[in-house]
């Protein structure tokens, strides 16, 4: 009886694990449509960026106090500059790149670029740690960027606007958060998973507030209420909850499933764009999406392997 309600015990855990993991990968891909949405209201990148950092912030220093409580054994210098360093080019950069790129081209391909960070982060690794890339995974790489290229295409035809120039800033938003991902690990081994995302989302919501107060003045927050709703949620629904989901998710399933369930972002950003902002989908996109999609699928699966 005992062994039977361990058991069910144990796949409620793999059944909230998963469904904490389709969340957290729909939250995150609704942020690119929240932010088209908003800039159809003219509001620019650095104040939409500092409008969703500031209703996020609050959140984030609450757990970094809830957490700091509970670890009694303050950081270090090494720990400090580690958290700021990684919280100013993962969190910060990454967003202001990734805002400045969604101006330019459709949400459905900066989901996919912004996908591409596992195959960017094997490179990285292997050429910091001097790791050899097997031929799967440079087959995976070629896949996924052929995807990227047909998806490419087909924004070219059917958007006006530089696309070029807004593929290369969410390319280089996937390049400074893959950065993160190679040095986050050391970090989070000392600091801790939750202790570290909050104090790194803590310097990333500093920096955006910091660069709002710089480079607008005040008169720029005179915007329509929808503006702020739509921050709001992008604070809530898009930043918060998927970060604190896909915690639970891992605890629950492990980093390699709940990556894994998460290739359903792209997905699920290319359909809400359909509904919400009427962009369209073509066989062109369909074809690359499924290859980066293959491809992403292919260096994770690898990737778990190789952890075993």
């Amino acid at each position: 009886m005992a062994s039977q309600t361990r058991s069910t015990f144990a796949q409620r855990d793999v059944l909230l694990g998963v469904v904490f993991a389709l969340l957290a990968a729909v939250g995150f891909s609704a942020k690119a449509i929240l932010v088209k949405l908003a800039y159809l209201d003219n509001v620019d990148a650095v104040t939409l960026l500092a409008l969703r950092m500031a209703f996020s912030v609050p959140f984030f220093i609450g757990v970094a106090l809830w957490v700091q409580r509970r670890h009694a054994v303050p950081l270090n210098t090494h720990d400090r500059l580690l958290v700021l360093g990684l919280g100013l080019i993962g969190y910060y950069c990454s967003s202001f790149l990734d805002f400045l790129g969604l101006q330019y081209i459709s949400a459905g391909l900066e989901r996919l670029i912004l996908f591409l960070y596992p195959t960017m982060t094997v490179i990285l690794a292997a050429l910091l740690y001097k790791r050899a890339i097997g031929r799967k995974v440079i087959a995976a790489m070629v896949l996924s960027y052929a995807g990227i290229a047909l998806v490419f295409l087909h924004d070219v035809g059917v958007n006006e606007g530089s696309v070029v120039l807004g593929s290369a800033l969410v390319f280089a938003s996937t390049l400074s958060y893959s950065i993160y991902l190679v040095g986050a690990g050391h970090a989070i081994a000392r600091i801790g998973s939750m202790r570290f995302t909050a104090y790194a989302m803590v310097v990333a919501s500093a920096a955006s507030l910091l660069q709002f107060g710089v480079m607008r003045p005040l008169s720029a927050l005179d915007l329509p209420l929808r503006v702020y709703e739509l921050s709001l949620a992008m604070a809530i629904f898009s930043t918060v909850l998927p970060v604190f989901l896909l915690s639970f998710a891992i605890r629950r399933i492990g980093s390699g499933s709940a990556s894994l369930i998460g290739s359903i972002g792209p997905v699920s950003t290319i359909y809400m764009a359909y509904v919400f902002l009427g962009e369209r989908i073509s066989l062109l996109q369909i074809a690359g999406s499924a290859l980066v999609l293959a491809g992403v699928l292919v260096i994770s699966l690898s990737s778990k392997s190789a952890g075993k």
